[in-house]
């Protein structure tokens, strides 16, 4: 059956905009019609065109904002005019403005990427962000966590919804290194100088991707290792004020489309979020490179990690002391770091190939149209009833669970 698959996202750069073009890709290999809905400026925009999706214009910006009318109503007329079979919602904003237009009048699923509270720091927000998930679950028919621990964190905080997990993937092709020794010729491409040790960070320079305690921990590393060299890939608000205390053994490569070889000419690569929605994308990719990794203890990280590396790759959040003991352990010990990075490499190929997540997340999809097509014969139901009541009869569903009428309850589910 040919469906057409509706994915909406405000985030154009970065980890969710691969995973959507990664999905755009294998959906539209399989045959369907796949529409991606997204901002114009970033990657994403021209990078699902170029992977056979189609791709429509939709102007939102990242923050909650008076611009929340204007960005519903563009999901109303994209949804009206594409008329899709299956709409997926992607992180915040678009799980935002996606649910307040659609209300669950179509199969929606909603991938949070990392749950909103998270980046919220004033508690009175926090709160409130809180009970919107609370609310906007009953408008979602499927929730995709990456990772046990993320759905635990929302079922922790009270969002009751249908849960799937479906862990992040890669795409191996594109990873796979061409030569087994590629280290050096990454690097003379780069046009990186020396032979010293290597720690690479791929990630937005912003307070979520923890760059500050990165560069506290990079200080004690320095003192440790004479030589070593830490890159910061990636572009975002924080760069002047990273740039205005880095040290001169830091590097700032910006924005890159294509990372691999800052994978390649690593020796670790790492990550000091505080808070992610599992492991990100950047240590799978590493990984794939066969090169070891140091990330921090989010919940769902130790998940995507072989059980032995854990002591060696995953540090207490925000500690920048355990992190340069972890980062200075692998640096001046290569045979460790290179039989980890074997480890990961192979590790990533048997558990975490992007063509897997594509084929579980049409299972998803398969659940959301079937509580969707339960709900649309329960409200027939209702309204059948309501008719052999009277005109003036209430449904017995408001009168026995009154305001929580519409609370999905929670249901888990792994898939891979």
């Amino acid at each position: 059956m040919r469906r057409t698959i509706l994915h909406i996202a405000q985030s154009s750069e970065a980890g969710v905009a691969r995973v959507v073009m990664d999905l755009a890709a294998g959906q539209c290999a399989r045959g369907d019609q796949v529409i991606v809905a997204c901002p114009v400026a970033g990657t994403l925009w021209w990078a699902a065109g170029r992977r056979g999706a189609r791709v429509v214009r939709w102007d939102a910006v990242r923050s909650p904002g008076p611009a929340l009318p204007r960005e519903v109503a563009g999901v109303r007329r994209i949804v009206d005019s594409v008329r899709p079979d299956v709409v997926h919602l992607h992180s915040a904003k678009a799980g935002l403005a996606g649910r307040l237009a659609i209300r669950g009048r179509l199969p929606t699923v909603y991938q949070p990427h990392a749950w909103s509270f998270d980046a919220v720091s004033a508690a009175a927000l926090r709160r409130a962000t809180v009970r919107w998930e609370r609310s906007g679950a009953r408008w979602a028919h499927q929730v995709v966590c990456v990772s046990e621990g993320e759905r635990a964190h929302g079922a922790a905080v009270g969002i009751r919804s249908r849960y799937t997990v479906v862990r992040n993937g890669v795409d191996l092709d594109w990873l796979t290194p061409p030569e087994a020794s590629s280290r050096d010729a990454a690097r003379q491409r780069l046009g990186v100088c020396g032979t010293g040790p290597l720690a690479v960070c791929v990630a937005r320079l912003c307070r979520q991707k923890g760059q500050d305690v990165l560069l506290d921990a990079w200080a004690e590393v320095e003192e440790r290792i004479p030589g070593a060299g830490l890159v910061l890939v990636g572009g975002g608000p924080d760069r002047s004020v990273l740039a205005a205390r880095a040290s001169p053994s830091v590097g700032f490569a910006g924005a890159v489309v294509d990372p691999r070889d800052w994978y390649l000419a690593a020796d670790l690569v790492v990550l000091a979020s505080r808070w992610e929605a599992g492991m990100a994308l950047a240590p799978l990719e590493a990984m794939a490179c066969s090169r070891p990794v140091v990330v921090t203890d989010v919940p769902g990280a130790r998940e995507f990690l072989p059980p032995r590396h854990v002591p060696f790759a995953v540090v207490p959040l925000e500690d920048p002391g355990a992190l340069a003991a972890a980062m200075a352990r692998l640096l001046a010990d290569p045979p460790t770091g290179r039989a980890l990075g074997a480890e990961a490499g192979a590790h990533i190929r048997r558990h975490h190939d992007v063509r897997q997540v594509v084929e579980r997340m049409y299972t998803v999809y398969d659940d959301a149209r079937s509580v969707w097509e339960a709900g649309l014969h329960g409200r027939q139901d209702e309204r059948e009833q309501r008719g052999r009541q009277g005109r003036w009869a209430k449904p017995i569903s408001e009168c026995r669970a009154g305001r929580s009428r519409g609370t999905a309850p929670e249901t888990r589910r792994t898939a891979g």
